[in-house]
C-alpha cells in the first residue's frame, strides 16, 4: 500500500520513521515542506491551500493513506481534508495528552506551536482527560520548530521558552511533545527537566496507520 506523509520540514519524519519500523513492507513518499515552516503560525486559511497541495501531490503518486506529520495541521486542517478528499484516508497527528493523563502525573507541560496551543481541539483534549489532582501547563513555543529545522541555537531557544516556568521552581512530571519536530531534541529538553517524562504521540499514529490497513 502507498502511504503519503507530509509536515513542514523534518520533523515528520520522527513519525515516518514510527510507521516504517511497524510496516517495514509499504511504500512510502515523504514530503518535507521545508519552504512554508513552520505551519504553526500561519493562518488558517493559508494553511488550508498548503495542506492541499500537499495532499494533491501525495494523491497523485497514489497514496491511498495520508498522514499529516504535523500536530497544528491535524487540529486545524484534518476535517477541512476529510471532506475536501473523501476518498482518501487521513491519519492525523496530536498531541498526546491524553497518553499523559493516563500516567497519574500531576503536572503536566504540554508544548507545541502556538497554532496547536491556541485549537480547539488541544483545549478539548486537556479538558476531556485531565484528572483528579492534575495540572496541565500549555506552553507555546514560537520559533522553536524553526529553530530546529534551521539547526539554530537549540539550548538558547528552549532557555528563553522555559525562563517563566524556572523562575516559578515549576517540575513537570510529564512532557508532552506537542510539535513533530520536538522529538528530535528530546535529549537538549530533557536536559531542563531530567526528572520529567517525555512523550510524543508517534507510536499512536503508526498504530492508526497499522489498523487502517
Amino acid at each position: 500500500m502507498k502511504i503519503g506523509v507530509f509536515d513542514s520540514g523534518i520533523g515528520g519524519t520522527t513519525v515516518l520513521t514510527a510507521i516504517r519500523n511497524i510496516l517495514p513492507n509499504e511504500e512510502y513518499q515523504y514530503i518535507a515542506d521545508s519552504k512554508n515552516c513552520p505551519y504553526g503560525e500561519k493562518p488558517e486559511e493559508e494553511l488550508k491551500q498548503i495542506v492541499s497541495k500537499n495532499t494533491e501531490e501525495l494523491k497523485n503518486w497514489g497514496a491511498e493513506i495520508i498522514v499529516i506529520a504535523c500536530n497544528t495541521a491535524t487540529t486545524k486542517c484534518i476535517g477541512f481534508l476529510r471532506e475536501k478528499y473523501p476518498e482518501l484516508k487521513f491519519v492525523g497527528t496530536e498531541p498526546a495528552i491524553k497518553l499523559a493523563t493516563e500516567t497519574n502525573a500531576k503536572n503536566i507541560l504540554v508544548m507545541a506551536t502556538p497554532g496547536t496551543i491556541a485549537s480547539e481541539r488541544t483545549k478539548s483534549l486537556a479538558k476531556e482527560n485531565i484528572r483528579e489532582g492534575q495540572n496541565i501547563t500549555l506552553l507555546a513555543c514560537p520559533g522553536l520548530a524553526d529553530t530546529i529545522e534551521q539547526k539554530l541555537d537549540i539550548r538558547k531557544k528552549l532557555s528563553e521558552l522555559f525562563e517563566d516556568l524556572k523562575n516559578k521552581n515549576y517540575q513537570p512530571d510529564v512532557i508532552v511533545l506537542g510539535c513533530t519536530h520536538y522529538s528530535l531534541i528530546k535529549p537538549e529538553i530533557q536536559s531542563f527537566f531530567p526528572n520529567a517524562k517525555l512523550i510524543d504521540g508517534n507510536e499512536g499514529v503508526a498504530r492508526r496507520v497499522k489498523e487502517l490497513i
